[in-house]
């Protein structure tokens, strides 16, 4: 008889990144917890594999207690990261941690002007969102520091994925192409993040930031075109940046324009993208899409 599979991963904030990552650890024989603050999302989460913990529970140390992996996706709010007093709450009881990850985003390098950065690149964000995440990821380091277990820094740029992408954007009548010039943007599919943090919980490496994009940045307004012309699809005229109807949250993404690297996931993890670049991942969207517009 095999040896059941003792590891134990509990998310804090099972989103749509997570949540991939926490399928894949169900798949694996993993146990998976996911911490939720919103009860009517527990069937939503049984019905992923999840087992779901109210982060309120009083004995929410003692649910953690026999945890292998912790990964929280929470981005801070204006008062902080809500995640970390609650983990801190419970540090006494992790006695069988061998792991932490944090889903970051590259806004903490801010506006380089469409030039690449990397890890060495020195933090210097621009927007209230980009320092709140700088100051999360050193809290979370200090902590990593404190119990002696690795933390894994996933720094993402723009995710997108089954459901979350151009494709779907054009099908559903909601594509803009916004020109702005000289603005460029890296994203990184979602099952490419799925594969790196994977690899990090396996690794032993010790605490460590990296970049998750793919290794072609391009203007936004090119993405949406390469989507339609895929699709056959008629593509939507450029819309000059100053002209464009934008919410503050989607202005506020074109104040900053940027290259980012990735050698060193694939250097020290030995990632390979499945999707190193959007036209690599076309075909794969839009059979996803047109099969969910069926269903």
């Amino acid at each position: 008889m095999s040896k059941p599979n003792k590891k134990h991963l509990f998310i804090f904030g099972p989103g749509y990144t997570a949540g991939f990552i926490g399928q894949r650890a169900v798949e694996a024989g993993w146990r998976v917890s996911a911490g939720y603050r919103d009860a009517t999302k527990t069937t939503a989460l049984e019905a992923r594999g999840f087992i779901p913990v109210s982060l309120s529970d009083e004995t929410l140390g003692a649910k953690l207690q026999d945890a292998s992996h912790v990964l929280t996706s929470v981005a801070p709010t204006q008062a902080g990261d809500p995640i970390l007093p609650i983990f801190e709450s419970c540090l006494e009881h992790l006695v069988a941690l061998e792991w932490l990850g944090y889903l970051s985003s590259t806004n903490v390098y801010g506006d380089h002007g469409g030039d690449w950065v990397d890890e060495n690149t020195t933090p210097a964000p621009n927007l209230d969102r980009g320092r709140r995440r700088v100051a999360a990821e050193n809290r979370w380091l200090r902590v990593a520091e404190q119990t002696g277990v690795p933390l894994h820094i996933f720094r993402l740029a723009g995710i997108y994925g089954p459901g979350r992408n151009a494709v779907r954007t054009l099908l559903d009548g909601r594509a803009r192409r916004i020109f702005k010039q000289g603005q460029m943007f890296s994203r990184v599919h979602v099952k490419d993040i799925e594969e790196a943090v994977w690899q990090g919980m396996h690794s032993g490496l010790k605490s460590q930031v990296f970049n998750l994009a793919d290794d072609m940045p391009a203007p936004p307004q090119d993405i949406i075109e390469k989507a339609a012309q895929h699709l056959a699809l008629p593509v939507p005229p450029l819309i000059p940046f100053e002209d464009a109807e934008l919410s503050p949250m989607a202005r506020s993404f074109y104040t900053e324009s940027k290259r980012v690297k990735n050698d060193r996931v694939k250097k020290l993890l030995g990632l390979s993208l499945r999707y190193p670049t959007f036209d690599s991942a076309l075909e794969d969207l839009a059979d996803y899409e047109k099969d969910a517009q069926k269903r």
